[in-house]
């Protein structure tokens, strides 16, 4: 029988401003943008209450809780707390497979004979998360992922539960149909026309009357109600590219303006290649006007690199010929990794004169942080660090 854990962090984004602004502790705090524009990244379980959540508007979210204290997100530091999350996940098993920066299926089947029982792992991982981090997290056990989910959500916040396999149907069967993954608006207004509100209800008919009246998806809705999952948990693959942007605050005029984001994102990249081991050719930039309208340009470099100073060359030849001089909103550097090693000459090549320059930078930063050395631009601009902004996890170096 599988062991999975569903981890899933508790208000994240807000938890770490509470964490690193003990003013915030206990306050209703929206982690969001712009007042009109923008919408809610985060909110605190202080300000829920008042029907405030994630990807809300935030005119809307402000009418709902005008008391609600705003704060910009940050996203270098989430991405930081979540590498430092997922190397306390990595301590107990390698089968992680990450939804988002907050939160991760773990496969503990093969650790239950290192670290005990699953319940007792996952009370372990929250502890070592709260105690190192100042985190809490949220834990679901199951068999299987759909209800590992389920019993995370449920045990919300800071909180862990438990769904043996003999308790699973009875789990299930008095949650709502909106529960089953799957089931958007449109089906399940077609399982309550049928009758069916629970998971239960789904449950208690045949597998062939589902499939009468709701097709093929039937069968998958009544193997979900027993608790009958049988997909796996897959470890995050090779990532073909490495890439980092930034939606600003206020739209960017000019090219001046966006220099230092795009140095920043540039190095930024550099970084993660080197600590990946990986190198690449093909240089993309992304821009996305103050309308929406996203372009990219791309070019391929001689030979691959993994230096940041060349990577911001290049992306700003791209956007001195892609600007036009309207507002812009984002910015966004990225490169395609080279998945055949190069061919190797008679004599080994020399390596290039950045490489002891970014080796010694990169010690200083795994040593005192990544913003205790930058660049001139860069510390004198609003633009971020050279900090680990990523959605995904760490690169892993293409198999050959």
């Amino acid at each position: 029988m599988r062991a999975i854990i569903h981890v899933d962090m508790d208000a994240f984004y807000a938890s770490v401003e509470q964490r690193d602004n003990p003013a915030l502790r206990g306050k209703p705090i929206i982690v969001g943008g712009h007042a009109q524009r923008g919408v809610v990244v985060a909110a605190s379980y202080e300000v829920r209450p008042f029907g405030v959540r994630s990807a809300m508007p935030m005119a809307r979210a402000m009418k709902a809780a005008p008391h609600a204290i705003v704060v910009k997100p940050r996203f270098s530091a989430y991405a930081e707390a979540s590498e430092q999350v997922f190397a306390i996940f990595e301590r107990y098993t390698p089968l992680i497979e990450p939804l988002s920066l907050d939160e991760a299926f773990l496969d503990v089947t093969a650790s239950v004979g290192l670290f005990g029982a699953p319940a007792d792992i996952a009370r372990r991982i929250r502890k070592e998360i709260a105690d190192e981090l100042n985190l809490p997290a949220s834990a679901g056990i199951a068999p299987v992922k759909f209800v590992a989910k389920i019993a995370s959500d449920l045990a919300k916040p800071n909180g862990q539960r438990e769904v043996r396999p003999e308790e699973t149907v009875a789990f299930l069967a008095g949650l709502p149909v909106s529960r089953l993954w799957g089931v958007g608006p449109k089906t399940e207004e077609a399982l309550k026309v049928a009758g069916l509100r629970t998971i239960g209800d789904v449950a208690a008919h045949e597998p062939d009357w589902l499939e009468e009246r709701l097709g093929s998806s039937g069968r998958h809705l009544w193997e979900l109600s027993q608790g009958i999952d049988t997909r796996e948990v897959v470890p995050d693959r090779a990532a073909k590219s490495v890439g980092a942007e930034d939606t600003f605050e206020e739209d960017l005029t000019g090219v001046d303006a966006l220099k230092p984001h795009v140095h920043s994102q540039a190095l930024r990249v550099g970084r993660r290649l080197r600590r990946a081991g990986v190198k690449g050719r093909v240089v993309q930039l992304k821009l996305k006007f103050a309308d929406f309208t996203l372009i990219t340009r791309r070019t391929t470099l001689r030979e691959a690199t993994d230096d940041g100073q060349t990577l911001y060359r290049t992306a700003l030849e791209l956007m001195e010929r892609a600007h036009e001089g309207k507002p812009i909103r984002l910015t966004g550097v990225s490169v395609q990794l080279d998945e055949v090693p190069p061919q190797l000459g008679l004599f080994p090549a020399a390596p290039p004169r950045t490489a002891k320059l970014n080796a010694a930078l990169d010690k200083i930063a795994e040593r005192f942080g990544s913003k205790a050395i930058t660049t001139a631009d860069i510390a004198g601009s609003e633009a971020p660090a050279d900090d680990e902004h990523r959605s995904e996890r760490p690169v892993e170096k293409p198999k050959r």
